[in-house]
């Protein structure tokens, strides 16, 4: 810290942090639904719970191999909206009454598949003789909709998933979460004026030009990741494990990282939101 106070630069000590807490991430994935400590779920949901956990650790640790040198901060950038919606979306599974939440998100997934397999069986049908290729691309789908316990029908049948906004007020979180991590993150995804005036082009003799590979990860992708998936983390606790003494041990230890965060954090914003005093 002495180093980082000296240098301006925190992200040191939030990487760290953000290793910490993707190690953590990765450790609750793989809490295996017969311990005694967790308590009885489908296996198709508790699937869904711990994929979405491994999914946001891995993308995470993706994050830490590219951004351990300080560079690729528009890739990250991109990452991080993928943590985002994963850490939502689990939130939601865990925190939301919503009937048959699973089921639809499940089935979210698979109304695209049976669309494509119902172009595909339309060339077979037109041509007359499936290709190799084909053949393949049906028996992956039809793989993919055995394992989701349902069938072709109640995908069809099954509402839309809520999109991240409602999610978010579903799960009574603020609404400015959605602005920042779904609205403002779609920029680095989509490639708005924005991103591309942020990380790719750069003024040089008074004409925009390219930006060389010199974007790093900015200090608060360090924070806020980390804090919405220790956000996830407390949900999924809280929803699997039975005994109220098991749930309050690990949050305290969710809660301890967060604090550390944001006291480094702190220190990272200074005087921001102290008020700009009238010119």
């Amino acid at each position: 810290m002495a180093h980082c106070r000296e240098n301006g630069d925190f992200r040191p000590v939030l990487f760290e942090w953000y290793k910490f807490t993707s190690s953590l991430c990765s450790f609750y994935a793989c809490l295996r639904s017969d311990s005694p400590a967790v308590t009885a779920l489908p296996p198709r949901d508790y699937s869904v719970l711990i994929g979405l956990l491994n999914r946001m650790s891995r993308l995470m640790f993706s994050n830490v191999a590219l951004s351990h040198e300080g560079l690729f901060g528009e890739t990250t950038a991109i990452i991080d909206r993928c943590i985002f919606e994963s850490s939502i979306k689990l939130i939601w599974l865990c925190e939301t009454e919503n009937l048959g939440r699973f089921d639809r998100f499940v089935a979210d997934g698979l109304k695209t598949e049976l669309k494509f397999k119902a172009q595909i069986e339309s060339n077979i049908a037109e041509r007359g003789n499936p290709l190799t290729i084909e053949t393949r691309m049906l028996h992956s789908i039809e793989q993919h909709i055995q394992s989701s316990d349902l069938d072709a029908a109640e995908i069809t049948d099954s509402p839309k998933l809520p999109d991240l906004a409602s999610m978010i007020d579903a799960i009574r979180r603020h609404k400015l979460l959605y602005l920042i991590g779904q609205k403002i993150g779609s920029h680095h995804v989509h490639g708005t004026w924005p991103s591309l005036r942020l990380h790719y082009l750069e003024e040089a003799d008074g004409v925009l030009a390219p930006r060389d590979h010199n974007c790093s990860t900015h200090v608060n992708q360090y924070v806020f990741v980390p804090l919405i998936v220790l956000d996830a983390l407390r949900s999924f606790v809280r929803f699997v494990l039975g005994d109220p003494a098991d749930r309050e041990e690990m949050i305290g230890l969710f809660d301890a990282v967060e604090q550390e965060i944001n006291i480094v954090n702190t220190e990272v914003v200074g005087n921001d939101f102290e008020y700009t005093a009238e010119v």
